[in-house]
């Protein structure tokens, strides 16, 4: 194809690990480069590459997201001691989404795709679910220690004017423990809040919400305090006057109502059980392949990736030479959904017309009943073929009549 869609803006792109990195390059091969004049600044978020510049590499990826308003990302390996020695790394680096997810300082909308022929699990279930996952603090910027017998842990926070205040944690008086402190802040929750109410109104679905403020009286319920105050204050009116709604319930109350409901909502979560439930939604509406996931920030930067993993057990089977079926219609959709929002910020119809395209052939390829392994065990389309990795991106490349 000589006349490629030009870009304005360069996208933020960020490579990956294993087996999304190899999916990566083949994607941009077949379905990108022969079509878009692509225009990326590059990141090596490999995790040999963030050993080497001790993570410098994933905070300038961030920084730059910032810079040019829109990202796509491949995943990467969150090292665990296992990594360690595998890839003689200097220290146990920190997850590259949480890093980015801290600075950009953003929420995370994740929506299942969805294809015919391929039911979800949880039969009442017609619509997608939207997971809404605040991006900020909770476990993933925790404080952990080990604790020997007979040592007693408190908490103590020292404010502006050096007055100490103690809470006991426990003393381990007769055994051995650990620790964990987690923290947030308020206005990362009111910004995520208002991701949330705004991404509502956009999509015109009901906003749901969830904690364990009955347990956990104070840190739960100040997410449950700022949402209430902000959506009285600034989004009840505009919630009824397009007629939707915000609900807040427990979060065991909320698993409960969302396996019996008919779905069609965006279901808000503080960031470890929006990371929890994204897998369990994902997976239930046929496959974690098939989780669209972007990261909006209050300042109006975007951040596309897929749901998933590395697929670390594919990429040894690669690496063998032997044949893989992974599915990379995730990854696809973080291409196209990058690519989508830089022509609508630099006004590029064609370039938001070929995205489009781009997810139609996909969409397209699945329901021909061609499809990667994953897909090809669930799914009820009549005649269907399992295809290789390359294979299947090679036939969405015939769908794309450009």
């Amino acid at each position: 194809m000589t006349n490629k869609i030009k870009m304005m803006t360069p996208l933020v792109e960020m490579d990956g690990d294993e087996m999304t990195r190899v999916i990566w390059s083949m994607i941009k091969k077949n379905l990108i480069e022969p079509f878009v004049e692509l225009k990326t600044e590059y990141y090596d978020l490999g995790l040999e590459n963030r050993n080497n510049t001790r993570d410098q590499v994933t905070i300038d990826s961030a920084n730059a997201a910032k810079k040019y308003g829109v990202a796509v990302k491949c995943a990467t390996i969150t090292p665990n001691a296992q990594r360690m020695s595998e890839y003689n790394l200097k220290e146990m680096w920190k997850s590259p989404n949480g890093t980015i997810r801290a600075i950009l300082d953003g929420t995370v909308f994740r929506a299942p795709i969805t294809v015919k022929g391929i039911m979800p699990l949880i039969p009442s279930w017609k619509k997608p679910i939207t997971i809404a996952r605040h991006a900020y603090g909770d476990v993933y910027k925790n404080i952990e220690m080990k604790i020997k017998k007979g040592s007693k842990a408190e908490l103590l926070v020292t404010d502006s004017n050096g007055v100490e205040t103690k809470g006991l944690i426990h003393d381990f008086y007769d055994s051995d423990g650990v620790i964990q402190g987690q923290h947030n802040l308020n206005i990362s929750i009111e910004s995520f809040a208002r991701s949330c109410f705004n991404f509502a109104l956009d999509t015109k679905q009901d906003l749901w919400f969830a904690t364990k403020d009955t347990i956990s009286k104070q840190y739960d319920h100040n997410f449950k305090d700022i949402f209430e105050d902000i959506f009285a204050r600034e989004y009840k009116h505009r919630f009824a006057s397009v007629g939707i709604n915000y609900f807040y319930t427990l979060i065991d109350d909320a698993v409960a109502r969302v396996v019996r409901s008919e779905g069609g909502y965006i279901w808000a979560c503080k960031n470890y059980d929006g990371d929890v439930m994204s897998d369990m939604v994902a997976t239930a509406f046929g496959s974690l392949g098939m989780m669209t996931s972007v990261l909006v920030s209050p300042g109006g930067a975007y951040e596309f990736e897929a749901a998933h993993g590395t697929v670390t057990r594919h990429y040894y089977k690669h690496l063998k030479g032997e044949a893989t079926s992974t599915n990379s219609v995730a990854t696809i959709f973080a291409w196209s959904g990058a690519l989508k929002k830089r022509g609508e910020l630099d006004n590029l119809p064609d370039l938001i017309t070929f995205s489009e395209k781009l997810e139609t052939a996909t969409v397209e390829t699945i329901e021909d009943g061609i499809m990667t392994g994953d897909l090809y065990s669930i799914s009820a389309i009549y005649g269907k073929r399992k295809a290789d990795t390359e294979e299947f991106i090679k036939e969405i490349k015939t769908r794309l009549y450009i």
